[in-house]
């Protein structure tokens, strides 16, 4: 998977998704996570992820949560801008970054590249 800045990540479509992937080499400088629904409250976990050769994320080698279970409420954006806090390995021998998001859940995911 090629690095995509935005995306739109809906619960429905699959609540555990791969941001970035090792190999991807991205220095992050800032994630903003919205939440896009008028009336409820989106609950997001981000986490970096290094999974043993031939592995599912269901079976990760390792698992670092950046933050978990946050319930963002409706129309409201999280800003993440603490660069020692979203500095990874995302070599290729690196580490993956997931977002896990409700089933009914909408959140646009914005990460912006230290260049």
């Amino acid at each position: 998977m090629a690095f995509a800045p935005y995306q739109n990540i809906v619960g429905s479509d699959g609540i555990h998704v791969e941001l970035l992937t090792p190999g991807d080499n991205v220095d992050i400088k800032s994630i903003m996570l919205t939440n896009i629904h008028a009336t409820a409250d989106a609950t997001v976990s981000l986490s970096i992820v290094k999974l043993s050769a031939g592995a599912s994320t269901s079976s990760a080698q390792e698992t670092y949560y950046i933050i978990h279970t946050v319930a963002i409420p409706a129309d409201t954006s999280l800003y993440l801008d603490q660069s020692d806090i979203l500095s990874f390995d995302n070599s290729a021998s690196g580490y993956s970054l997931y977002i896990t998001v409700g089933s009914s859940d909408t959140v646009d995911v914005l990460i912006k590249n230290r260049i």
